[in-house]
């Protein structure tokens, strides 16, 4: 391995493991693992860019739900509109956690708003979104706060010719706008939540319904099978609702966020992961004391 190979990861625990199972992985012998199985899945929201104070996905439908409540003030009566006028803390806690009861109204509700768009149209929503909006705290748009170390570790994977996905509870095709040129990654290999499509007279447009369950929890592994055929070899998350991913994974690495400084500090909605790390063996990052480099 050269010098440049996870360059923003510091010489620790956490970058020999990953370096030592890939090795493992492509090297004849009781660990190596057929090309066709190399399979690395991420989740996004806090595995691959920031997460608080809302996952990002949800800046860009808030702002599209805001106006529809100006036209039509009777959806205030409705979740999760009602939270958003109120300033509900507590349905925004379980949005942070990811809670699957309210992700499923917020996905709900996107899939109202966006029902007969076009892709094309949708995508055009979405790339103004990423143009002209900024997070509020870190004042630079969503796009430039992909975690540097992360993508490092998608190239040396890539090398390694390990197939790379990511598997959020996010929506889909609101991720594959910029997959290709944020992470690198085919549109293809982008799992998630997602609205059904349906084909006529010459156009695809979304409909009003969710294709499947939610891609959360036990649903990682189920997508990701339904997607791929196959589990994971490896699996990154941050999450309790990404626990039943990583078990499903031969090696799995879980983001802790310990540093205040740089990005945010916080453990709601990740108790239980880390506590399962321990017991598990998983690799724990901590940003704070494992990256050189955040963004």
């Amino acid at each position: 391995m050269t010098e440049k190979v996870l360059a923003s990861w510091k010489d620790g625990p956490a970058r020999r493991a990953i370096v030592d199972f890939v090795h493992a992985a492509t090297t004849p012998g009781s660990a190596f693992v057929e090309v066709g199985d190399r399979i690395a899945t991420f989740d996004n929201d806090g595995t691959l860019w920031v997460e608080q104070p809302l996952p990002p996905q949800f800046d860009f439908a808030f702002r599209t739900w805001e106006r529809e409540v100006e036209a039509d003030p009777q959806l205030a009566a409705r979740q999760p509109y009602k939270a958003l006028i109120e300033r509900d803390q507590a349905f925004f806690e379980g949005l942070a956690t990811q809670e699957p009861q309210v992700v499923s109204t917020l996905l709900e509700a996107f899939a109202r708003s966006w029902v007969g768009t076009t892709p094309q149209e949708f995508d055009a929503q979405v790339r103004e979104w990423m143009r002209t909006v900024k997070q509020p705290r870190l004042g630079v748009p969503y796009v430039e706060l992909v975690y540097r170390p992360m993508l490092e570790l998608f190239d040396l994977l890539r090398a390694n010719r390990f197939r790379v996905f990511v598997c959020s509870g996010g929506g889909r095709d609101f991720m594959r706008v910029f997959a290709e040129e944020t992470w690198g990654i085919p549109k293809e290999n982008v799992i998630g939540s997602a609205a059904a499509y349906t084909y006529a007279d010459g156009r695809l447009v979304r409909s009003r319904e969710l294709l499947g369950n939610l891609n959360l929890g036990a649903g990682k592994p189920e997508h990701i099978f339904a997607h791929t055929g196959r589990l994971p070899v490896l699996a990154g998350g941050n999450a309790d609702v990404d626990i039943e991913m990583l078990r499903s994974a031969r090696f799995a690495l879980l983001v802790n966020h310990d540093d205040e400084q740089r990005e945010f500090s916080y453990t709601k909605g990740a108790e239980t992961s880390l506590a399962k790390a321990g017991e598990l063996g998983w690799t724990v990052v901590s940003m704070k004391n494992d990256w050189t480099t955040v963004f």
